[in-house]
């Protein structure tokens, strides 16, 4: 009896044991496996294969390596079209078809094929795209009843949190990585044309991943995977998310039907307030961003704060950068309130502030040159808050701003978004003026623009 009794043990601890299998549902049981929840989430997670059209140089150019010839010059090397390929990953939001990944993915791209874990296969096109946010929605054709992932609220988010990060790295097929929520609040420029703000985690994010999903152990998508920080070109343990809050933004946005992403406007400048700037403000300590410059009909200056206040709040939660105060704003949306909380001589104060879009004031007066004046179909317009808005130019300039460079502007060196400051040594202040000048040339016309704060001189012969 004892002999079978010794049996029977050893064959209960040989023998393996299947039990069903479920998504856990606390930390015990998730620390165990990920396998459910990579089971529950991964087929939401799709490959991005894309193809986009570039001009490349045949040539190159004695002047290209010198950036004031390069100016001064022009792009004068001939080019000719290519097909540039670019691999990522996405995340389905819902089970109609619209897909989230970077705009660095799917931007410009003329032919797009997405791939579903279970190998089925979409044509896709993009409905809203924004390069500064790094983010795309991508609309599949003819598809219904996807598995899709839901959003999570961003602000629930916090360091230490277990995540997973699934995409498809390298092309080698989806993988999924753990690790842990790293840090919030990483604002800026990280990589590439992302600027914002990020969450970082130190879950392995390699090439491709970019687009795929960061998901919480609730199974939800807190973060889109976007960027790397590193010197080898792999993984070092710094990879950075754009929030599901941003997503939720741009899914309402693509929904609506608009084709370009709208930010609410702020109409002010900001800069951090650090050890040296709070002792000039009387401040007890640094933090907040502090207003530095406020535009007419500002909805900030509207509501009574002004240039030398400190904003440290938003919707209860801190304000250390310009980058943060954007992207609660954002967040938020057009047509919302948010609550302010700004110090002035040393008192706490709140202000509710609406969130309303770039005005168009004063007109843009657009002029398109025509086909026989001496940049055919330069297009103009004078500088507003949407104009702004749209091209991402500093706060507060005056002038006239470039639309589209036209036949001849980029060869000649003209770039979109360009200031222009003088022609001929006249002073440019509408777009008629820019015409006007431009008909007075005679044989070379001299121009001076502005482009990113600096004075740029371009000259050529009519």
């Amino acid at each position: 009896m004892f002999r079978a009794l010794i049996l029977t043990l050893l064959t209960m601890v040989t023998l393996p044991v299947y039990a069903d299998q479920k998504v856990p549902t606390n930390q015990a049981q998730i620390s165990l496996s990920f396998a459910p929840l990579v089971k529950q989430a991964a087929p939401a997670v799709v490959n991005i294969y894309a193809k986009r059209i570039v001009q490349t140089q045949t040539r190159s150019s004695p002047f290209a390596s010198d950036p004031f010839f390069r100016d001064f010059f022009g792009d004068l090397a001939p080019t000719r079209p290519q097909v540039q390929n670019s691999l990522g990953s996405g995340v389905i939001l819902s089970g109609d078809g619209y897909v989230v990944s970077n705009y660095h993915v799917v931007g410009q791209a003329t032919d797009i094929r997405v791939v579903l874990k279970d190998r089925r296969e979409f044509a896709a096109e993009v409905v809203l795209g924004d390069e500064a946010s790094d983010l795309a929605i991508l609309r599949l054709k003819d598809a219904e009843d996807l598995p899709f992932l839901a959003l999570r609220d961003s602000n629930t988010v916090e360091v230490g949190e277990l995540v997973l990060a699934i995409g498809n790295p390298f092309g080698v097929g989806q993988t999924v990585s753990s690790g842990i929520i790293s840090g919030l609040a990483r604002s800026g420029k990280v990589t590439g044309s992302a600027r914002g703000y990020f969450m970082q985690t130190d879950a392995p994010i390699n090439p491709g991943n970019s687009g795929g999903a960061l998901i919480g152990m609730d199974g939800t998508l807190i973060g889109v995977n976007t960027a790397i920080l590193t010197r080898s070109g792999g993984s070092n343990g710094i990879g950075f998310a754009i929030p599901a809050a941003m997503v939720e933004q741009f899914i309402t946005q693509a929904r609506a039907g608009l084709a370009q992403f709208q930010r609410p406007w702020a109409g002010m400048g900001g800069q951090t307030v650090d050890a040296d700037l709070a002792g000039s403000l009387g401040l007890d300590r640094s933090g907040g961003m502090a207003i530095t410059q406020l535009q007419e009909g500002s909805p900030f200056g509207e509501v009574g704060l002004g240039v030398g206040d400190v904003i440290v709040a938003a919707n209860g939660f801190e304000v250390n950068s310009p980058s943060e105060m954007l992207y609660y704003m954002t967040i938020a949306g057009i047509g919302a309130d948010i609550e302010v909380t700004a110090v002035r001589d040393g008192k706490s104060r709140d202000y509710a502030v609406a969130m309303i879009g770039p005005p168009e004031l004063p007109p843009r007066a657009e002029i398109t040159l025509g086909e026989d004046e001496i940049l055919p179909f330069l297009q103009l317009a004078n500088v507003n808050p949407a104009v702004l808005s749209e091209f991402q130019l500093p706060i507060l300039p005056e002038g006239v701003v470039v639309l589209d460079t036209g036949r001849l502007g980029a060869r000649l060196g003209l770039q979109l978004g360009d200031l222009l400051r003088e022609i001929n040594g006249i002073e440019i202040n509408s777009p008629m003026d820019a015409r006007a000048a431009l008909k007075d040339a005679r044989r070379s016309v001299s121009m001076v623009v502005e482009r990113g704060g600096q004075l740029v001189l371009l000259r050529f012969r009519i």
